[in-house]
């Protein structure tokens, strides 16, 4: 059943992504009067297929893309028998090269368009919500404390930014080439020096920076081994069994050793400092629910999703642009991250949830808009270089130039589509 729900969300995310790509194309095609022959979700021999007007609609039985055949264009059809005709007025080839560039920029603007109005309506139904960096502080893992970071530091600063979401400290070590933390320990402000040769790692870690949570209590469970003991709400625990902790992250390697017993507790009530009896389990805990950090919350009316959508949608934007920067960096490792729709399947919930799938098709849209406008034969971004040089110089490259540049692209995308999937392969063994 988790595996059918994956499966449905992923089909129907790329759906409606493709979708809207390639009727961006088709839009502005039809504004201009060129004619369009074939919009296909997916490829393959058509399952489903219409006839509108002068285009052939249909869905392809490979889940796999989609595309949008304009007359008079050399693109993924290679239709060369057609470029060797007569130009036709209603013919790609034969318009001006500004409304061409319209035509290709089409899908990128769309895919953007939908990211937009997906965030605005996340902002204005869920609003946002996310732990602050303002008073965090940190539970660093193996490879945290490697670098130099401790159990219970604040991060002030990344080189001279100041981080203000808890849960993007990681993304914003790997993103922002940063060469030196600045931290607050205890009541000493100190700089750690980032050594980039982590950054590879640091790209592949699960949770660098867990959220370091003080052993502040909450309340008792009922059911646990201390339900009638005599702490209270409030009360803030100095150390177990004469050893101190500060957090729950170093207080599990304390109870682990006193499972089963009865321990005293050094807890601070206000100003005065008790010492409690306490049970451990056989589990090694003591059935005690802590405060946790409050979380902010932002919500928005109407008017206010609008401004609070497009904010998000280049948060995105600006975010995914300094991966692709990593990406075309061999040191930091970061091609080995890139995957395939394996690894977009594993990103959607087991369950289905409307805010993340949303999230995460909003995510998607911004990627394909941004790879889609890298310069690269068979992308749109290499229709789009080839127009402006063509606006530029006012020399329009020759039909057997676009072929070849068309089939290098193909073979470009080939090779990335190889290296995706050897990715995910290889993450799915490992």
């Amino acid at each position: 059943m988790v595996a059918l729900i994956k499966t449905l969300q992923v089909i129907l995310a790329l759906s409606l992504l493709i979708i809207a790509h390639e009727f961006g194309h088709f839009i502005w095609a039809r504004i201009f009067g060129i004619r369009v022959e074939r919009f296909y979700l997916f490829f393959g021999k058509a399952l489903v297929k219409w006839q509108w007007g002068e285009t052939e609609f249909g869905i392809g039985w490979i889940p796999f893309g989609g595309y949008c055949k304009i007359s008079g264009m050399i693109d993924e059809s290679m239709d060369l028998e057609q470029m060797k005709r007569a130009p036709q007025p209603w013919e790609f080839r034969t318009k001006p090269a500004w409304q061409r560039l319209l035509v290709m920029a089409g899908g990128v603007i769309n895919n953007f368009l939908l990211a937009i109005i997906i965030y605005c309506l996340i902002a204005g139904i869920w609003g946002e919500a996310f732990i602050s960096n303002k008073d965090a502080k940190i539970a660093p893992n193996e490879l945290a404390q490697e670098m130099g970071f401790r159990l219970g530091d604040h991060i002030i600063a990344f080189d001279d930014y100041e981080p203000q979401n808890f849960g993007m400290l990681q993304a914003d070590l790997a993103r922002r080439d940063v060469r030196n933390a600045r931290l607050l320990r205890g009541a000493d402000t100190l700089d750690l020096y980032i050594d980039q040769a982590y950054i590879s790692d640091v790209l592949n870690s699960p949770t660098m920076f867990d959220l370091a949570v003080p052993f502040v209590i909450d309340s008792m469970r009922a059911d646990g081994p201390n339900g009638a003991c005599e702490l209270l709400r409030g009360d803030r625990v100095l150390a177990f069994d004469g050893q101190p902790v500060s957090y729950i992250q170093d207080a599990r390697s304390v109870l682990a050793g006193c499972r089963g017993r009865e321990i005293e507790a050094t807890v601070l009530r206000g100003a005065d400092t008790l010492m409690l009896p306490v049970r451990v389990d056989s589990l090694g805990q003591v059935g005690v629910f802590l405060v946790m950090p409050e979380i902010e919350r932002r919500q928005y009316s109407a008017v206010e999703s609008i401004p609070a959508g497009l904010r998000l949608t280049w948060e995105t934007i600006s975010g995914y642009v300094q991966d692709l920067g990593m990406l075309v960096r061999p040191s930091t490792g970061a091609y080995k991250s890139v995957g395939s729709f394996i690894a977009i399947g594993q990103v959607f919930p087991e369950v289905w949830d409307w805010y993340r799938f949303l999230s995460i098709l909003a995510l998607l849209s911004v990627m394909l808009g941004i790879m889609n406008l890298l310069p690269i034969p068979a992308l749109d971004g290499g229709h789009i270089l080839f127009t402006l040089y063509e606006m530029i110089t006012g020399r329009k490259p020759g039909d057997r130039f676009l072929a070849v540049m068309q089939v290098i692209g193909m073979i470009l995308l080939l090779a990335l589509m190889v290296l995706a999937f050897g990715n995910d392969i290889g993450r799915l063994i490992h």
